[in-house]
């Protein structure tokens, strides 16, 4: 076979008050009637609740599946609740999304995304980040059947969440040009379609930073139509490269070193700013960027220590040695990490 499939989302729903029209969009698509709802302990007042009493009401048969992390064995716990007729709906966060991915990716059944945060672009991506004992792993599942994003429950949520989808896409600026050097020097297989739909993402959001607010509807809107693009970008690329490079192994590293992970888009935004740095390129653009959205900067609004930031400069291309980035071969030393850091003002 010399062709790809690309997977995407069959229908997608953005907008105001969507949650509540989910028995009628499953139906238009001729899903099962039997739906498992995937969700969190928080997420299922946010959400959940609303999506459960829709589909009751409209004869479906529903089971419920409260989760705390993305970890294995919150997979397989959620895989027994799985019949062949099951639809695996994720209503949550990333963590609940997930799982619901992956759970039903192995099941072979369908999924139906229902973020009702936009804090990352995982929301439709065919790929999937679950825990093991010592760190996240990226596998592959598949695309969700339908994206439901009900934006006035995401524009509800706390705004750090939204801020943080923001700064995780504008850490695609990175990404892009990580995958460009990739393919300049080591033939790595790239998609100008992919990172043309990736920059177009970021610039979604850099373009729109006056209407990115707390509270607003129309904000949550822009933000998970980019997040939704950004994921799509990663669908034909048939791999995460569109959106992530070395910011994103600076966060990996981060998240291996810290007792307690800060937010996945802030450290992808702090990694952001080094990384543009690294290429001698305008940080300062993706700083400020940063900061319009009210996302972290520098390490004190991080909440992490000096220390943490060299410590994960210094090991972030270790965490994955296959994929080339502007950290090189063999990374950077510490001298050269606290004077990127030190000049950037991140510490």
């Amino acid at each position: 076979m010399n062709h790809r499939k690309i997977q995407m989302p069959r229908e997608v729903y953005i907008g105001p008050d969507v949650i509540h029209e989910t028995a009628e969009i499953f139906e238009s698509l001729h899903l099962s009637k039997k739906a498992l709802i995937i969700t969190g302990h928080h997420t299922y007042d946010a959400g959940a609740k609303y999506v459960i009493e829709n589909l009751e009401e409209n004869d479906y048969e529903v089971d419920l599946k409260i989760i705390d992390d993305a970890t294995y064995e919150n997979v397989d716990e959620v895989e027994e609740h799985i019949d062949c007729d099951t639809l695996v709906v994720g209503v949550g966060g990333g963590k609940v999304i997930d799982v619901a991915k992956y759970a039903s990716f192995n099941k072979d059944v369908y999924f139906v995304s229902m973020p009702t945060a936009a804090s990352h672009d995982g929301i439709v991506s065919p790929l999937a980040s679950i825990k093991n004992p010592n760190r996240s792993t990226s596998v592959k599942a598949n695309a969700p059947i339908a994206l439901i994003g009900d934006s006035n429950i995401i524009a509800d949520s706390p705004f750090r969440l939204l801020s943080a989808g923001c700064a995780d896409l504008i850490s695609n600026f990175t990404a892009v040009k990580d995958w460009q050097l990739a393919h300049r020097l080591k033939f790595v297989e790239y998609s100008e379609s992919a990172a043309s739909l990736s920059i177009m993402s970021a610039k979604l959001i850099t373009n729109n930073i006056e209407n990115i607010k707390p509270g607003l509807e129309e904000s949550a809107r822009i933000v998970m139509k980019s997040l939704f693009s950004s994921g799509t970008a990663i669908s034909i690329a048939g791999s995460s490269r569109p959106a992530s490079g070395s910011e994103h192994m600076f966060s990996h590293a981060l998240d291996k070193i810290l007792d307690k992970p800060k937010l996945h888009g802030e450290q992808c935004g702090v990694g952001s700013i080094l990384m543009m740095a690294l290429y001698g390129a305008d940080w300062k653009f993706i700083r400020d960027c940063l900061k319009a959205v009210g996302a972290p900067i520098n390490a004190k609004q991080l909440g992490i220590s000096d220390d943490d930031v060299i410590e994960a400069l210094v090991m972030a291309n270790e965490i994955r040695p296959d994929r080339y980035t502007i950290l090189g071969d063999n990374g950077i030393s510490k001298d050269a990490a606290y004077e990127l850091a030190h000049n950037t003002e991140v510490i």
